[in-house]
């Protein structure tokens, strides 16, 4: 065998040995990394598998030591008790009905802000979007007291209209900036073959923007659906009345100072959170297409 022959065979032996060093470490790696994200998801999922394991259990194994995850007896009676414990479909229609409106309030404004930040070139654009961003830093619990204030002396307080209108007046900070990034993303060149055929602004944004921002505008709508459902302070303050109350105040009413139905409300929050799981993994696709093309372009 000749010298270069040789050094061909060593030269092919060196890279396969290369290329499976290579390939057991990539193997490895993924091991590692898919270890290290079931530990993570077995740690964020633990608190809601007690809660549904504490839904089926009876009231005196709720807080036994050590704790059982199976529970045994299985006891589904307990949806049934705390569902007709308080009127919880009064409480589902009142926040449905609150989901619907804000839904339109957010859905509307927040996009037709964005629009105007994204497409529409008007004196201070870049002074007003970063004042809208500002709004973001300021923390809730200091706008309490002069929205109560407000809403009293409107004489709104123990109604709905806290809780929906101010919605209608640009949907939020976050919902602005995600739809404005989105619609950014998309060429203007589709918006300049409108108006070269004579589309006004608005029909832009309801023809051409709208349609095409399904995956930001089902962002919006997941982000709207999950903060009113599971909004407890805005009912705390505003609503006094039982029959105005949500589901989130429903569930507060299982707690009291001497007793509480722990097994009752495990239950009752098992059955409220199964419609933000449906919700989400119906729309999924969409959230994480929305969220992803959001950040494509500044």
């Amino acid at each position: 065998m000749s010298t270069a022959t040789r050094r061909l065979a060593a030269s092919k032996r060196q890279r396969s040995q290369l290329l499976s060093r290579l390939a057991s470490e990539a193997f490895w790696s993924r091991v590692v990394v898919w270890l290290i994200l079931l530990s993570g998801a077995a740690v964020m999922l633990l608190p809601l598998l007690w809660m549904v394991s504490s839904s089926l259990k009876l009231e005196q194994r709720v807080f036994q030591f050590p704790p059982q995850l199976i529970p045994n007896p299985v006891r589904f009676q307990n949806y049934v008790d705390a569902l007709t414990y308080k009127p919880f479909h009064i409480y589902i229609r009142n926040t449905l009905l609150l989901v619907v409106l804000n839904e339109i309030a957010v859905l509307l404004s927040a996009s037709f802000c964005a629009y105007g930040f994204a497409r529409i070139r008007f004196p201070g654009r870049d002074l007003w979007f970063g004042i809208v961003l500002a709004t973001m830093m300021v923390p809730g619990v200091v706008l309490m007291v002069p929205s109560f204030v407000i809403f009293s002396r409107l004489k709104w307080i123990d109604t709905f209209y806290p809780l929906t209108v101010p919605l209608f007046f640009g949907g939020g900070a976050f919902n602005i900036f995600l739809l404005r990034q989105f619609f950014r993303t998309i060429p203007e060149d589709l918006a300049d073959a409108a108006r070269i055929d004579g589309c006004s602004e608005y029909g832009i944004y309801s023809r051409i923007m709208m349609p095409l921002a399904k995956p930001a505008l089902t962002t919006v709508a997941i982000f709207t659906f999950i903060g009113t459902w599971n909004d407890f302070m805005g009912p705390l303050l505003y609503l006094n009345s039982p029959d105005k109350f949500t589901v989130s105040r429903g569930l507060a009413m299982f707690r009291s100072v001497l007793y509480t139905r722990w097994d009752l409300l495990m239950a009752a929050s098992t059955a409220m959170t199964l419609p933000i799981i449906v919700v989400f993994f119906a729309a999924q696709r969409y959230f994480v297409q929305g969220v992803v093309l959001t950040g494509l372009k500044g």
